[in-house]
Formats: C-alpha cells, structure tokens, sequence
C-alpha cells in the first residue's frame, strides 16, 4: 500500500509539472497578450500592467515566478530582478495568481465560486449516464438478440454517434421551446440542471450500456453462474451475487475517465446553457489571454483527472479481492 500511495504520487508531481510547463510556454507562445486587445489602452498604461503582472520579465523568470515563491532581499526587491511586489505566492505555495481580465478576483477565488456548480451538473449526468446506462444494459444482456435489447442497442449507438451539443440542441427544441417543460438556460435551481445533465451524460450513458451489456454476457457465460442456476437459485440472486459485481469492472475502469470527460466536456455544455461554471471560465480566459486563470483550471482538471482514476484504482479491490494495489 505505501508503494502504491508513494509511485502514485511522485507520478501525481510528475505529471503535474509537465502539464504546467508545457501549458504556461504553449500559451505564451501565442501571439498577443491578455492586455493588447484592450481598446483606447494608451502604451504606457498597457506597459505598466505589464510590469505590475511582471508580463515584461524574461519568459524563464516568468516561468519561475509562477512555480513557487520567490526570495526577496533586504530592499524588498526579488532575485529575479523584479520591482519588489508579488501579487501571488506561485502554484506550490497553493496561489494561482490574480486573473488578468477579472481584476478584482484571484484565480483561487474565481475557482472556488464555480467549481460547486461545475461538480453539480457533472454529477447530476454521471448519476444519470450510471443509472440509464447501467439499468438497460442490464436489460440488454437478458435477453440478447431480442427486440428489446435491438432497441436499447440502437439508442445506445445513437448516444455514441451524436455529440452531446446536438443533444443538447435537440432538448431546448423539444422540452424548452415546444413543451415549455424545463429552463433552457441561466442557474438558479435543479431544474436548471436537468436538460444540461442529460445532453452532458448521454454520450457517456452509450457506453457504460454497451460496457454493461459486455460484461453481463461475459458473466453469465460462466461456469459458476451456470451452477448456481442448475441448484436452482432465483434469476435474481443470480444476477447480484454471482454476475453483476464482475460484470461491472469494466464500468468501473471506464468511470475514471468518463468523469473527467464529463467535467471537460462540460465546457460546451455550460457555454450553451449559460451555466455560470468552470467551463465558462476556461473558455472565456482562452479567448482574452488570461493566463493565469487558463493555467488554474488546467491545473484543476489535471488534478481532477488523476484523482479520479486514483479512486478507480481502489475501486477495483473492492469489487475483485484478486487485484492488488501493487498491480493496479
């Protein structure tokens, strides 16, 4: 187990340092800055913002500045030949910097206000995408070949085949503007979640279908389930003691990533829905340059990511005594 918790974290720092590095150099490489498309900005006010966010340092001071802390001198002024006045702590000290186009807010702040309801609609199409997924699936696998199991296996290709913004579009059409039924944008209340949260999870409810009819076919193929129906043990104590736990470690190892692809995919979603969320921001600090509040997000997705397929990793003892952490 400390192998396991020590090899996952030198991988976590690892990892986390190239997806800094290579994000903070990939978006200084753009042309333009988060203060050159300002209209009416006069050379000199857009010179000093520049020297305020310490934007005119060297691209490598830049980068380390951002890292971590830097030492300061008796006269306050920084090693790295800056004017004295840090306005962040750096990544490891746990600051992401102040946001460049929202000047009042730091990236943490602006984070920490979005976060909730970005984790609110991801866990309301994850719920969704494990419970219609997981539920039809199982009904898929009763009875192969049949009309039923035909049906469910047509939507769940349709699920796969359409992206969720199409889905999306369709269910503002149908239930926002024809039926009236649910809110078609802004944030405010369940209900705001729910034709989000479908457009968001079905694509991923396709899979976790398809995944679970696998697996329950797998299963009920085997010789143990076949035994425990010749003693005549009912159909559903077959299926949840001997079929469905073994049935669902492939939906298990799929979840990892299928919750970082929601909350990635969200990024859409939220732009259509006018969701208030993570998303939101990510997208609108690529198209004006904020660094800062870009290389955030991106840090919190990759930690998001990692930490997910973390708890997969310890999700499969549970489910199979057999796998070891050392092997996972």
């Amino acid at each position: 187990m400390r192998r396991f918790l020590l090899r996952r974290t030198l991988w976590f720092a690892l990892t986390l340092w190239a997806v800094i590095t290579v994000s903070f150099f990939l978006m200084r490489s753009v042309r333009g800055g988060p203060f050159s498309s300002e209209r009416s900005l006069h050379p000199a006010v857009e010179a000093n913002l520049e020297a305020r966010y310490h934007l005119d340092w060297p691209l490598w001071k830049q980068y380390l500045h951002y890292l971590g802390p830097l030492n300061l001198d008796e006269q306050g002024a920084t090693w790295l030949g800056g004017s004295g006045e840090d306005l962040w702590g750096g990544v490891l000290t746990g600051e992401l910097g102040p946001s460049f186009k929202y000047r009042d807010f730091t990236v943490n702040e602006i984070i920490a206000q979005s976060l909730p309801i970005s984790l609110a609609l991801g866990s309301v199409a994850l719920l969704w995408a494990v419970l219609v997924g997981g539920s039809t699936g199982i009904l898929s696998s009763l009875r192969p070949g049949g009309r039923l199991d035909l049906g469910l296996r047509l939507f769940a290709t349709a699920g796969v085949a359409l992206p969720n913004f199409v889905i999306a579009g369709a269910l503002i059409l149908l239930f926002g503007f024809q039926l009236e039924l649910l809110p078609v944008a802004g944030w405010g209340s369940f209900s705001h979640l729910v034709l989000p949260g479908i457009a968001l999870g079905a694509p991923f409810a396709a899979y976790i279908s398809r995944l679970t009819r696998t697996g329950m076919l797998e299963a009920l193929a085997q010789d143990h389930v076949r035994t425990a129906r010749a003693k005549g043990l009912p159909e559903h104590l077959v299926l949840s003691r001997h079929t469905l736990r073994g049935a669902l470690l492939p939906v298990v190892s799929y979840l990892g990533p299928a919750a970082a692809g929601i909350l990635t995919g969200s990024l859409v979603i939220e732009r259509i829905f006018a969701i208030p969320g993570t998303g939101s921001h990510f997208v609108n600090s690529a198209l004006n340059r904020d660094y800062t509040l870009s290389m955030g997000v991106t840090i919190l997705y990759t930690t998001l990511v990692y930490g997910l397929n973390f708890l997969v990793d310890l999700t499969y003892t549970l489910l199979d005594p057999r796998i070891r952490l050392e092997e996972a």
